[in-house]
């Protein structure tokens, strides 16, 4: 018998930049945990930086950096060869295959930690996020994409541009996470999550039908941070 997993809901947030507004944040703070916030590189300003904040601890939401790279035009989803905490895009991509680069970023969490409080870091089980946050002594916290197709491999597949997921799929790909620890993968099979994996953090975008943010937090097993 499977252990339900403990599980709990970050988006991307804060992706406006001046004048233009990405997403419904203020509809969605209410209803995750923990928000990732971008830093100013793929997206956001300082005022749309400190609004989204301010929203966050207005709503008791866990707030997380979330730095790309230095492409405004492009989203952040275009690799660079850089060397530059969720990472986010190509980034988060190349720091999954590179256990150079993700040892760097874990750095950083590593850096910013006390010994009264630890930064933890938010990336793909069983890739070189969890073997450096491990190596490190850093806790690794498991994500999983509620928005985002996987590969038969069950890789995540980052795309420049990907179509929304109907409700209907979603709830089920979910319920299959959290209570046979798998991942539905884009032919419809299936693949373990990973091994001794026994939290999650599901990740969604803020440019996600708000009827799934909704979805997930009425989720009964989904806990707050």
């Amino acid at each position: 018998m499977v252990t339900p997993l403990k599980a709990t809901v970050n988006c991307d947030m804060g992706e406006g930049f001046s004048l233009y507004k990405i997403g419904d944040d203020e509809g969605l703070m209410s209803h995750i945990h923990l928000a990732n916030i971008a830093c100013g590189f793929h997206a956001s300003d300082f005022s749309v930086m400190n609004t989204t904040v301010a929203l966050a601890k207005k709503h008791g939401v866990a707030v997380g950096a979330h730095p790309s790279l230095p492409d405004l035009q492009g989203f952040g989803r275009r690799e660079m060869a850089v060397e530059p905490i969720k990472p986010h895009g190509a980034v988060y991509g190349q720091t999954s295959r590179s256990l150079p680069l993700a040892r760097a970023v874990v750095e950083v969490a590593k850096i910013f930690s006390t010994p009264n409080e630890q930064v933890s870091f938010v990336g793909i089980a069983g890739s070189a996020h969890q073997i450096a946050a491990e190596e490190m002594g850093i806790r690794f916290i498991p994500e999983w994409f509620a928005d985002m197709d996987y590969s038969a491999e069950g890789k995540l597949l980052i795309t420049k541009k990907h179509d929304p997921v109907p409700l209907d799929v979603v709830r089920e790909r979910v319920s299959t996470l959290l209570t046979k620890k798998q991942i539905t993968t884009l032919g419809g099979g299936f693949v373990p999550l990973g091994d001794n994996v026994d939290e999650v953090t599901i990740c969604c975008h803020s440019d996600t039908p708000v009827e799934s943010q909704i979805l997930f937090s009425k989720v009964p097993i989904l806990t707050k941070f």
